[in-house]
This record gives structure tokens, C-alpha cells and sequence, in this order.
């Protein structure tokens, strides 16, 4: 669902749930971040999310293990650590059994490698493949990573590439070359675990995941949230194999139109950059890296702790005063 239209669906949730009738609610409906946060006693919390889409790869293990990560990856965008998940499925009632176990093959070997147990889910007849997982997680009240929270001279970090995304729709209509898929997947599987602890350990400001608003929808709500301006850099950007290439060939998926119409307000590109560029940074992820701003006295304990830990990890920007988005060569 775009954006615009979750924001008209969510309306009577708001007014149903208010924040101040649930004092144990440390993140819900109101604050739109990347999942529910609940307090249990003064040293835990428990994080729940869940995600859960049709699929972006033909190989059956490979999407059962996207899904997987995207899913767990709003946990990690919270600061917190996965416990537990339930499988969501819907397959096709003729779709062989093999396929079906091979999607959560994927899915269960993620939650192992997340730390997590899969516990069961829940499964119905559907013509379209859907999977996906709900998520529990814990963390503790005082360490909770959230959208606000950026503050003015704060790097802005990133993970993950960006461009899965096109790479994926690439990839539907046999567009794609193999490598630039191969790559795309490694990069959708690949857990924010890591990058979570270490961002846990130098300590943020701020944090989220990019996924289906993509960099300038996710950038716009914490710029939001935190009451100032993130300002990119297009030239640090990192981006896989083939994304740029298919950007040109104008290669968007429909989920572009519908972030760039409700987010285009809060962004202001340097007239330099493409129609193109501009575009493809509207384009949806899937499972992409975490965003975060990091006081610049942290920033280089942060990248030499990455590098030790082979954890991808790119300055793309600033955090400023203002609102909004800038994106500058």
C-alpha cells in the first residue's frame, strides 16, 4: 500500500489507540517508525513487527530468505535483538510441496542465523505467493533506536547498496543480467544483525531501515521525526551492480510513482542530478541496510569498527538544520 493512502487507513487506528491511554507503548501507531515497541519492567522491552510480500526472486530458498531478512529487519532497526517469529504464508494450492518447503527452508535458516526460533505461523490458500514473518524481539527501554532523534553536524550512515529494488523488477520482465541478480540477492539475504550491534555499541542517534519508501521516503519521516534536514551527497551513494544501468533504461516499478508523489514535497534534488537518479532514488528496496545518524565525534569508532568487522558501511550525508531532503552531488 503507498504511503498516502496507509496514512488516510491508519487515521481511525490513531484516534482508537491514543498514546496516552497505553503508558507501556514506548512506539506505536502515532510515531509511524519501523515497529511496536512495549515495555515489559524498567530493563525490557519487546519489539514486535511483522512483513510479509510476494515474491521478488524465482529461486524459492532465495525469497523465503529476502522475505525472512526484511522482515527480522525492522527489529534491528529498533536496536533490539530477534527472539522469536511466526511464519505468514500463502501459497497456491497447486504449487508443489517441494517449493513450498524450499520458501521456508529459507525463511527458518535466517531466523537461526538471526539467533531467533521459528515457532510456527499460520498458512492459507492464495493464487499469488505471499510469505513473510511477524517478529519478536526484545531491547532494553533506555536503548531503543528510533526515527527521531537526528541532530544537526550528525553523519548519516548506510549499510546496504541501494537499488535492489530495480534490480528485482529488472530481473520480472528477463532484463536482468544473472551477476546483477546474484548480487542484488546476497545484498536482500544479508542481515542488518551486525550492523545493529555495532551502530548499538558506538551508539546513534537515530536509526531505520530502508525498504519500500526507499531512501527518500524513509529519509523524509526521520528528518520529520527529528525536526531537521538530511542532507545527501549522490556521489557517496553506494549502489549494486546493474542498478544505475536499469535506472536509465527507465526500469521502475509502479511503487516509484506512488512514493515520489507523496514524498517529492519534502525533497529538493541539485539540478545536476538526473531525472533518472532522481527517480531511481524513489524506487523501493527490499531488505535494504540501515540509515543512521551518527555524532561525528562517534563517526570514526563507528567505520573502524565496521571494517573490523567486514560490515559494509557508507558516509552518504549530513544531518542539518532545516526539514526535509536535500540531495547534492
Amino acid at each position: 500500500m503507498g504511503p498516502e493512502t496507509l496514512a488516510q487507513v491508519l487515521r481511525p487506528l490513531r484516534e482508537l489507540f491514543r498514546p496516552e491511554a497505553y503508558p507501556d507503548l514506548l512506539v506505536g501507531l502515532e510515531v509511524s517508525d519501523d515497529a511496536a515497541v512495549y515495555r515489559l519492567a524498567d530493563d525490557l522491552a519487546v519489539i514486535f513487527t511483522l512483513d510479509f510480500f510476494t515474491p521478488v526472486v524465482d529461486d524459492p530458498y532465495d525469497y523465503g530468505a529476502v522475505a525472512a531478512a526484511n522482515a527480522l529487519s525492522d527489529i534491528y532497526a529498533m536496536g533490539g535483538e530477534v527472539l522469536l517469529a511466526l511464519n505468514i504464508a500463502a501459497f497456491p494450492p497447486k504449487l508443489p510441496p517441494d517449493i513450498s518447503r524450499e520458501i521456508l527452508r529459507g525463511g527458518g535458516e535466517k531466523v537461526a542465523e538471526a539467533g531467533g526460533i521459528l515457532a510456527g505461523g499460520h498458512t492459507i490458500d492464495d493464487e499469488e505467493p505471499k510469505y513473510g514473518l511477524a517478529v519478536l524481539g526484545r531491547v532494553h527501554p533506555d536503548r531503543i533506536l528510533t526515527k527521531g532523534g537526528g541532530r544537526p553536524g550528525d553523519a548519516l550512515v548506510l549499510t546496504k547498496p541501494l537499488g535492489v529494488g530495480i534490480v528485482a523488477t529488472a530481473a520480472k520482465g528477463d532484463v536482468a543480467e544473472p551477476e546483477h541478480v546474484r548480487q542484488a540477492v546476497a545484498s536482500m539475504a544479508r542481515l542488518n544483525r551486525e550492523a545493529a550491534r555495532l551502530l548499538q555499541e558506538v551508539g546513534v542517534h537515530a536509526c531505520t531501515d530502508v525498504t519500500g519508501f526507499a531512501l527518500l521516503g524513509h529519509a523524509s519521516e526521520m528528518a520529520e521525526k527529528g525536526g531537521v534536514q538530511l542532507a545527501f551527497s549522490f556521489e557517496q551513494l553506494p549502489f549494486v551492480a546493474g542498478a544505475v544501468d536499469y535506472a536509465n533504461d527507465w526500469l521502475f516499478p509502479a511503487g516509484t510513482c506512488r512514493n515520489e508523489a507523496f514524498y517529492q514535497g519534502d525533497v529538493q534534488f541539485d539540478p545536476s542530478i538526473s531525472e533518472e537518479m532522481q527517480q531511481l532514488l524513489y524506487t523501493p528496496e527490499t531488505s535494504g541496510g540501515l540509515l543512521a545518524a551518527v555524532a561525528p565525534d562517534r563517526l570514526p569508532a563507528l567505520l573502524a569498527a565496521c571494517a573490523a568487522a567486514d560490515q559494509p558501511c557508507w558516509v552518504v550525508g549530513r544531518v542539518r538544520a532545516g526539514s526535509g531532503v536535500v540531495v547534492e552531488p
